[in-house]
């Protein structure tokens, strides 16, 4: 990963955080972003300490934030003039229904409409950096997933897992896809994972009543953060999948994905109604 730079979503914390370490050890520029700038320079010190690597840096972003998401863009163009790996590894649940400044449900946004304006908006920096990757961080909850194309945010009958999340990460999915498709012949790739199931407090700190008390229940019984980054740090700078695409990964293995995140014409529906949503159309 020498003079190459990497950009990761939410790598203040958790597999983020480990995505970071692990790739500033190969010797990469890394570019933390996260929405807490305290924790951001916490875990840029963080990395430059355990790697030895100085060569690390924070950039402050909310993903449910599309003028936020715009801003950043800005600054990392001014900053740097090439990109050669994005991770989009920030995500978050709610148990309880909730928008973001634009109006649109925080699962979503966050999720799924985050990532995909942010790499849309840094495509041409990827496609000028090539050979280049974009690592999508998914979720085996895509099998149980659904895109609610005329209920896409659940308003009026709110699930956080079942319905929420479970669309956010196929829309990750879909997304992966259809990227890989447009991408084709660019010499940038476009990959999905699912972590496993991680002994973080992503679905903790945001949730109430028995959501709350089962991931504390459970998180004894879940994969490290060091074992979660592995499948995102394989996609990222393994040379084995050096011009591997439009795949889905689980334990760095390629995986079949749910029937639906390989509909070509719902990934493209999708899309559309993301540029829309993103006012990218």
């Amino acid at each position: 990963m020498q003079n190459k730079t990497v950009l990761i979503t939410g790598g203040n914390a958790g597999i983020g955080l480990e995505t970071a370490r692990a790739l500033a050890k190969q010797g990469a520029t890394v570019v933390i972003v996260a929405r807490d700038a305290a924790k951001g320079q916490e875990a840029v010190a963080d990395v430059k300490q355990t790697t030895g690597n100085n060569k690390v840096s924070f950039m402050k972003c909310d993903l449910g934030s599309q003028k936020q998401i715009r801003q950043l863009v800005i600054d990392f163009k001014s900053k740097y003039d090439r990109l050669d790996v994005l991770v989009n590894n920030a995500g978050a649940f709610f148990s309880e229904y909730g928008e973001t400044e634009d109006g649109i449900e925080r699962q979503f946004a966050i999720n799924h409409l985050g990532p995909f304006l942010l790499t849309n908006l840094l495509l041409d920096t990827l496609t000028a950096s090539a050979p280049a990757r974009i690592v999508n961080v998914a979720s085996r909850a895509h099998y149980r997933g659904h895109i609610y194309f005329d209920n896409l945010y659940f308003k009026n009958n709110y699930d956080g897992f079942r319905l929420a999340y479970g669309q956010s990460k196929l829309g990750n999915v879909l997304f992966t896809n259809e990227l890989a498709r447009r991408l084709a012949g660019t010499g940038v790739t476009a990959n999905s994972l699912h972590p496993g199931v991680v002994a973080t407090d992503i679905a903790r700190k945001e949730s109430k009543g028995i959501y709350r008390l089962g991931w504390t229940l459970l998180k004894p019984f879940m994969i490290t953060t060091e074992q979660g980054a592995a499948t995102s740090i394989y996609l990222a700078s393994s040379p084995e999948v050096e011009g591997v695409t439009g795949k889905y990964f689980d334990k760095s293995k390629a995986k079949m994905a749910s029937k639906e995140a390989l509909d070509a014409t719902i990934a493209l529906k999708l899309w559309q109604v993301s540029e829309k949503l993103t006012a990218l159309a």
